[in-house]
């Protein structure tokens, strides 16, 4: 079993996707990836495994270096969120944090969850399985666009294809009810992310983000992580509520 004390002192820094934010041109991005790219073959890419987020795949300093630019209103929602996590960091009873309160994580959140996710590609779809109270994502791979009309949720509607070795993935739907990440980057139902996933060697997963979200933020900005394969890992169950014992050590 593995010791899960150990995985929480190794990401109690490692929060936050504003690591790396550059501008990008509004006027390039759409809520439709680009034309589909021929299919590519089974051997070109492989993604599939279970893994976990590797120790230091943040620059925690960026919590000094700024923030991506937002909006007037992304600022303020920005500024009233009172994270556990990061230079404004409050106590876990004080924190507005709703992940705390077993709300779902959402997306991207999901990814800064304290627990492995496994992948498996399928002829059409790719599937995310998350260790965190066992969350499961569906990236369409067969070539269908976004609904028409959406309602909005936690994970919203992910739709992907193979560019060689890289899953190239566009996500639209979101509720906005939750955060980016940890220190409080705001999200709203107009965030439209792009995800493009790429195995960088036989132990290291890629996961390269751009966040368009012109209700929060002045222009699209970039992100990423890394994760480390876990051959030997399982999914095992882990349940919300369970966890909720963790907010004792403060005290």
């Amino acid at each position: 079993m593995r010791n899960r004390l150990v995985v929480i002192s190794v990401f109690a820094t490692a929060l936050s996707f504003a690591n790396i934010f550059a501008g990008q041109d509004r006027a390039q991005t759409t809520h439709e990836p680009a034309a589909l790219k021929a299919h590519s073959s089974a051997a070109d890419h492989n993604i599939s495994g279970v893994w976990n987020a590797m120790r230091g795949n943040y620059d925690t300093a960026s919590w000094s270096k700024g923030n991506p630019p937002m909006t007037p209103w992304g600022q303020a929602q920005y500024d009233a969120a009172k994270p556990s996590q990061g230079p404004r960091g409050v106590s876990l009873s004080e924190t507005t944090d709703k992940v705390y309160k077993c709300v779902p994580p959402g997306m991207p959140y999901i990814y800064l969850q304290l627990f492995p996710v496994q992948i498996v590609e399928t002829p059409k779809k790719v599937i995310e399985i998350f260790e965190s109270d066992h969350i499961v994502r569906f990236i369409y791979t067969d070539g269908r666009k976004h609904p028409a009309k959406l309602k909005p949720s936690y994970y919203g509607h992910s739709i992907g294809h193979w560019e060689g070795d890289t899953l190239v993935v566009d996500t639209v739907g979101l509720n906005g009810k939750l955060w980016l990440d940890r220190v409080g980057h705001p999200d709203s139902v107009q965030m439209h992310i792009t995800e493009r996933i790429r195995r960088v060697d036989d132990k290291t997963l890629q996961v390269d983000f751009t966040f368009d979200d012109p209700k929060s933020y002045l222009q699209p900005w970039t992100a990423l992580m890394r994760f480390r394969a876990q051959p030997k890992w399982d999914i095992q169950e882990d349940v919300c509520t369970d966890n909720i014992a963790f907010e004792s050590f403060e005290k």
